[in-house]
């Protein structure tokens, strides 16, 4: 009930802001939401939970009572004939003679009603155990399948927020370029700079709009890129209400590297375990096949005869009994059917060895990943401090005419390349979070 409040509610959201085509303003809790609501992957995810549910009932229709009706009406255009000693019917007749005689009525019409009801059989039991274990698979596929549309959601929402802080860097950076530029044409006419230095600075600025103009194209592309996450319309304009500063400042990176890890509640191993399950009954339903089945039936029929076809004499007739069916030799097939089962229950134990380990190895690396990302963070964070403050003082020199331009687009470089790295190194951190989040089941 919970699930389908929540979903009503967000279609009510998404009315309400793509009908006059809005802004949608969202959280990245927000974005979660619509995506798990609308995505392809996750609508696809749910059909195949329909599915199962139907697949469960094509399975219990079998042991169910099974009615069935028939009619026939033959015609004989030519009745068959048959040859009988005439001493049958005139003892005076001499042996060898015979007479034709024909038998039947030119229609037949014939109706009948049976009913069966299956009392025994072992493979549509264990059928019926095996839909219900494909069904929780399902149910499980969907769990999956909405960790990592939450994982993509998370990782495009920072991505978007990453280049937008990149492009306010750039832009600041074009507005004091533009100021320098100026100041340096000022100062080439009236002598004090050479005019190499008008050109290295516009240089660099041509340079620095060109790179603004590839990272409106990226912010773009990654807009899209969450509408299509979203399951949106491409017109649908949204707009990211979280910040960069305030994803940074919630992250605590010693509390998540302190939460233990529970391999059983890994959605992964849970689906492993679900097909070492289903592996299980396909043991038990190839092991049934050696076990008789026993139905139960009733048959209610009439059949009607004559010369004409709607005056003829109706004789009805029925019938109840049980049918037993007992396999004895199959030559084999049967053995072979359970041996290459239980090959199956082994490889899917051992896939689930396999994937155990893997996961283990896995949390041990996201570990590391967090750790070393919030390290080079800290480090990055240090360095766009101290390239800033040797701008600023090229500025100031350079303003003073103590060094070249060359110096000073280079210490800008330094800046940028400062600044970029400090990007880089909150993206690493925050995929690192994602990453361990989605493992310890914390999306």
């Amino acid at each position: 009930m919970k699930k389908w409040i929540v979903m009503f509610g967000i279609c009510l959201f998404l009315a309400g802001t793509t009908t006059a085509q809005e802004s949608m303003k969202l959280t990245l809790q927000q974005a979660q939401e619509v995506a798990v609501a609308n995505n392809y992957q996750m609508q696809s995810a749910r059909l195949d939970v329909d599915a199962a549910d139907q697949t469960v009932w094509e399975t219990l229709s079998a042991g169910l009572p099974q009615v069935n009706a028939s009619a026939s009406l033959t015609d004989n255009l030519m009745l068959m004939t048959t040859l009988v000693p005439a001493m049958m019917f005139n003892p005076q007749a001499p042996e060898g003679e015979y007479i034709e005689l024909k038998f039947g009525t030119q229609f037949n019409t014939s109706l009948g009603v049976q009913a069966t009801q299956l009392l025994f059989n072992g493979p549509v039991i264990v059928g019926f155990q095996t839909a219900k274990v494909y069904r929780k698979l399902a149910e499980q596929g969907v769990e999956k399948t909405e960790k990592d549309i939450k994982e993509s959601v998370a990782n495009t929402y920072y991505l978007t927020l990453i280049s937008e802080e990149s492009m306010g860097i750039i832009d600041g950076n074009i507005s004091n370029l533009k100021q320098t530029l100026l100041q340096t044409q000022r100062m080439y006419d009236a002598g004090m700079a050479e005019s190499t230095d008008v050109d290295q600075i516009s240089v660099t600025l041509t340079m620095m709009e060109n790179t603004k103009l590839s990272m409106l194209r990226n912010i773009e592309l990654n807009y899209n890129l969450l509408r299509f996450q979203l399951g949106l319309t491409g017109d649908t304009e949204l707009e990211l209400t979280e910040s960069l500063e305030t994803v940074m400042g919630e992250i605590n990176a010693q509390a998540l590297l302190s939460q233990a890890f529970n391999l059983n509640n890994s959605i992964d191993m849970q689906m492993l375990k679900t097909q070492e399950n289903l592996a299980e009954l396909n043991i038990k339903g190839k092991k049934a096949q050696y076990l008789p089945t026993l139905a139960g039936f009733y048959n209610l029929s009439g059949s009607g005869q004559g010369d004409e076809l709607f005056d003829q004499m109706w004789f009805p007739s029925s019938m109840i009994g049980l049918q037993l069916d007992i396999p004895i030799l199959s030559g084999g097939q049967r053995r072979a059917q359970v041996a290459k089962a239980k090959i199956e229950l082994e490889k899917a134990r051992v896939s689930q060895e396999m994937v155990s380990e893997q996961l283990l190895m896995q949390e041990r690396q996201l570990r590391y990943n967090l750790k070393t990302a919030m390290e080079k963070y800290q480090s990055e964070k240090e360095n766009v401090l101290v390239a800033k403050r040797v701008l600023d003082n090229y500025n100031l020199k350079y303003e003073q005419g103590i060094i070249s331009s060359m110096e000073l687009t280079q210490s800008n470089s330094n800046y940028l390349q400062a600044e970029n790295n400090h990007i880089s190194a909150m993206m690493e951190v925050i995929q690192a979070k994602i990453a361990l989040d989605k493992l310890l089941n914390n999306l």
